[in-house]
């Protein structure tokens, strides 16, 4: 237990400690660069200086830590922004291939039917029939409401397409030519004799339409040109547009008659922009008598 003696030496050393200090620091003040307290100074500073050094190496991941929290944050984001924007560049440049095919496909078809003088709806194939249904037709994102209907002439820059089956306000169904019960009237280039053409369902790169002529005498060559026959107002097919091409010759010396298998100039497994034709620029002289019957 402390006593009143120990308080009051405890208290005389105190102030002894306190004056001295006052006089240790008056000294240093008033001697400069020539300070007495210069060795116990540099003393103190060998001594304490590495302990400083070593706290400081010893806390530098701390403070670093901070800042590399706040540096991945900034990474992630901008990594997440990349990687959005890669997705984006990706997306665009898989669709650039099928939008420059479409604009060219759109500016040839457009160009055909200004040459020949139509009035013409493009439009989009947007569905097949499907296999089950032995149909060949497809839908196309126009209808009654831009003027399309029914036995309007469907073409693409290729060729002869088909023709308006029905019509709704915003689509429109398209009997293919390659269709098995498709009829149409066709010419050949070489010989101009007429005859009627018939598909064989076959969507593929190997589908025929037959053609048989008028006259069971004519000689269909091969190589030949076929185009459409065509009616007085363009109804179902206006005349003149391209069918394809004679591929070989069937002869039947029996009854002296001959069956042109013609390879049909679209593709039509491929269909992507077409044109319908609303109305003909073409004078009733180019037409004839109705070339196609169902």
């Amino acid at each position: 237990m402390r006593n009143h003696r120990d308080d009051e030496r405890a208290r005389t050393i105190l102030v002894l400690l306190v004056l001295a200090s006052i006089s240790v620091i008056s000294i240093d003040a008033g001697s400069g660069s020539d300070s007495p307290v210069d060795p116990v100074r540099t003393a103190t500073g060998s001594v304490v200086g590495p302990v400083q050094s070593g706290f400081s190496a010893a806390t530098r991941p701390m403070r670093d830590l901070g800042d590399t929290f706040t540096s991945d944050e900034t990474l992630r984001d901008e990594n997440t922004a990349l990687e959005k924007e890669n997705a984006e560049l990706r997306s665009r440049l898989r669709s650039a291939g099928a939008d420059t095919a479409r604009a060219s496909e759109l500016e040839r078809v457009n160009r055909v039917a200004r040459e020949a003088g139509f009035e013409t709806v493009s439009a989009n194939v947007v569905g097949y029939e499907s296999a089950q249904s032995f149909g060949r037709t497809v839908t196309i994102d126009e209808g009654t409401a831009s003027g399309i209907t029914n036995d309007m002439t469907v073409l693409n820059s290729d060729g002869l397409v088909g023709r308006v089956v029905d019509a709704s306000p915003n689509n429109a169904t398209v009997l293919l030519i390659i269709d098995s019960d498709s009829v149409v009237g066709g010419r050949l280039g070489s010989s101009m004799e007429l005859g009627f053409l018939t598909g064989d369902g076959d969507l593929s790169g190997d589908a025929r339409l037959s053609m048989d002529a008028l006259d069971e005498t004519a000689k269909p060559e091969k190589g030949d040109s076929v185009v459409t026959w065509g009616s007085r107002k363009g109804v179902p097919y206006v005349a003149g547009v391209p069918i394809g091409e004679v591929a070989d010759v069937d002869t039947d010396p029996r009854n002296q008659s001959s069956t042109a298998r013609v390879e049909p100039y679209v593709d039509f497994s491929a269909l992507d922009v077409v044109t319908v034709v609303v109305g003909s620029g073409a004078s009733d002289d180019k037409t004839e008598a109705a070339g196609e019957e169902r």
